[in-house]
């Protein structure tokens, strides 16, 4: 195997892996600052033996084991305790062999909750989650986070030097610190979500994996609290989303726009779900919620059979109640669109236009103008918009979609 393609193989794994490896050595460990550079350490064992040896049959058991041998060294170094020696490194297999026994235990849950603890800022609990559980590189958060890469990784650096200070243990919450901190990891989850609908780099634009992480812990979590309206709206909001995942890519790879779909596609059983978790919500009395205002524009796009008969001025309002509920410069940019539709891009430029100074960097934002703009029989301004925008997205599939709307336009 080749250095180029096993680098590739080992980082496909560690997207794959990373969650349930950090998670697993963090319930170890008991502090997952140090499980995550224990897997880290594990990775770079992975990037010097597998272009030599090859990969091996369970990737993931093979970094685990790893991962474990160094902590059982750290703790005959540093402690000597012949009890966690013994817990650690109980007949530990080949790094080639099967996969220790687990606890039942769901240790990516633990994770999320760990990370989401009230001593850290809500944006430092959503950037330490990301890294963990959904492996992305520091550059990739920063992008969701639309801030600098520098700052990002302060903020995670201080994140988990916070953590280890407050001593805070690898667990759950008990029942009287549920509440405080489900807002934090419904959007961690979501982020993840987020992340793999639309992947903010590399060659994919989906990574379905994520995804279906994401749905697994929010079905979780609403068995976990079944009383809480958000929960189910965010569950309800990530299958309607999901059920577009086969559509969204042609066989290329390449990205299939929302009004080009094929609804056919669409997964109605996913449909189905969001559609009842949504209503579920409802009922508990979460309508305004900001999960279930945006499970309910999914829901509008999910029921129109085609393009032509979605509801847009239905979209538009909703994006209206949502801006007034959670301000956010990407909500207005969205209702923007909607508003395009709706009521004609000349309107939509308008508010397009007011959002420059707060997305700047955000690569969606010259897209959007792009498209109005070509609509409005602007073609060289468009075509300047896309290609800005095709500057500014890490996504490669991204790129060339806006590369080809730019070329369009002449």
């Amino acid at each position: 195997m080749t250095s180029t393609a096993a680098h590739r193989a080992v980082e496909a794994v560690w997207r794959i892996e990373a969650a349930r490896l950090i998670a697993g050595l963090a319930r170890l460990v008991n502090d997952v600052g140090r499980a995550e550079d224990l897997a880290q350490e594990a990775l770079v064992a992975a990037l010097e033996q597998w272009p030599a040896s090859g990969i091996p049959d369970n990737p993931g058991a093979w970094l685990m084991t790893v991962a474990k041998r160094r902590a059982i060294d750290e703790i005959r170094r540093e402690v000597t305790l012949a009890g966690k020696v013994e817990l650690l490194g109980r007949e530990l297999p080949r790094p080639d062999g099967p996969e220790l026994p687990e606890p039942v235990e769901d240790d990516v849950l633990r994770l999320m909750f760990t990370a989401c603890h009230p001593v850290l800022t809500p944006e430092a609990q959503a950037a330490l989650t990301l890294k963990m559980l959904a492996g992305l590189t520091t550059e990739e958060i920063a992008r969701a986070f639309l801030v600098p890469t520098t700052t990002m990784a302060q903020r995670i650096v201080r994140a988990k030097r916070s953590l280890a200070e407050a001593r805070v243990g690898f667990s759950a919450p008990g029942a009287d610190e549920l509440a405080p901190r489900l807002a934090s990891v419904l959007a961690v989850v979501y982020l993840v979500f987020n992340e793999g609908y639309a992947a903010t780099a590399g060659e994919d634009h989906l990574r379905p994996a994520l995804c279906e992480e994401a749905m697994r812990l929010g079905r979780v979590l609403a068995a976990l609290v079944p009383t809480e309206p958000e929960v189910h709206a965010l569950l309800a909001l990530m299958e309607l989303q999901a059920s577009r995942l086969r559509a969204r890519t042609g066989p290329d790879g390449a990205i299939v726009t929302l009004l080009d779909q094929d609804r056919g596609r669409w997964d109605q059983l996913l449909i189905h779900r969001g559609l009842t978790g949504l209503a579920r919500a409802e009922q508990l009395g979460g309508a305004i919620g900001p999960y279930a205002l945006q499970a309910a524009i999914a829901a509008v796009h999910a029921r129109a059979r085609t393009a032509d008969q979605t509801d847009w001025p239905r979209i538009a309002a909703l994006y209206a109640v949502l801006a007034r509920v959670v301000p956010s410069p990407v909500v207005e940019l969205n209702r923007a669109v909607a508003v395009g539709m709706a009521d004609g891009p000349a309107v939509a430029l308008d508010l397009v236009d007011g959002l420059g100074d707060r997305l700047r960097d955000y690569h969606l934002l010259p897209s959007v103008r792009g498209d109005l703009l070509a609509k409005l029989g602007r073609p060289v301004e468009a075509r300047a918009e896309f290609e800005r925008a095709a500057g500014l997205t890490l996504n490669e599939r991204e790129r060339d979609l806006l590369l080809a709307r730019a070329q369009e336009c002449g």
